[in-house]
């Protein structure tokens, strides 16, 4: 097995690579040399890179931008407005109709029906975001058991609806998105306040 020693050519490598770690001053000047070296060669090389006497390049010569002349037009109006909120009698019957059968829905859990059972009967009525949320809820824990009224708007939007359904032990409200043309799903509810 060979002995490392400090003579021939790794020897002399070794040194030069032990220098600037004796002290903390060799190890910065050699970091300002090198720093200085890799400066001085990129402006080196962008002296000596060729430069294109052309303004358009590759990509051929620019167009001249054409010349606009303003003058003076008369005022215009501004734009109509449409309302972020719609009167209560433009609610949709669509939608109205599925609050009644969601709640319908809602309040029909026999004793002995599983969460996924009652799921599924609201899925027809209800977003694809919403079920994974009413997976989650036990019907043993809904106090209602049967609707006492018709859906009522309360807020009417163009593309929702928020409704209020009463039940025999509270009032719920509904809100409800239209998820395509004519199609009404419910995507959360409440007890109305």
């Amino acid at each position: 097995m060979p002995i490392r020693t400090r003579r021939g050519r790794s020897g002399a490598y070794r040194a030069l690579w032990e220098w600037p770690l004796h002290s903390p001053v060799r190890l910065a000047l050699v970091a300002a040399v090198l720093a200085l070296v890799v400066v001085g060669i990129t402006a080196v090389s962008g002296w000596l890179a060729p430069r294109s006497s052309t303004t358009g390049g590759a990509l051929g010569p620019v167009p001249e931008a054409p010349t606009v002349t303003v003058g003076p037009s008369a005022p215009q109006a501004p734009p109509e407005l449409t309302p972020t909120t719609l009167p209560l009698a433009a609610a949709p019957q669509a939608a109205l109709g599925v609050a009644q059968r969601w709640t319908a829905a809602w309040v029909d859990h026999p004793a002995g029906t599983s969460g996924r059972d009652w799921s599924e009967r609201l899925r027809p009525y209800t977003t694809d975001e919403y079920l994974p949320t009413l997976a989650d809820v036990d019907p043993a824990n809904v106090p209602a058991t049967r609707v006492t009224g018709p859906p009522r708007a309360v807020e009417v939007r163009p593309d929702s609806v928020r409704v209020e359904v009463p039940t025999d032990t509270l009032t719920l409200q509904l809100l409800l998105v239209q998820v395509g043309p004519g199609d009404w799903r419910v995507s959360g509810y409440d007890r109305a306040g």
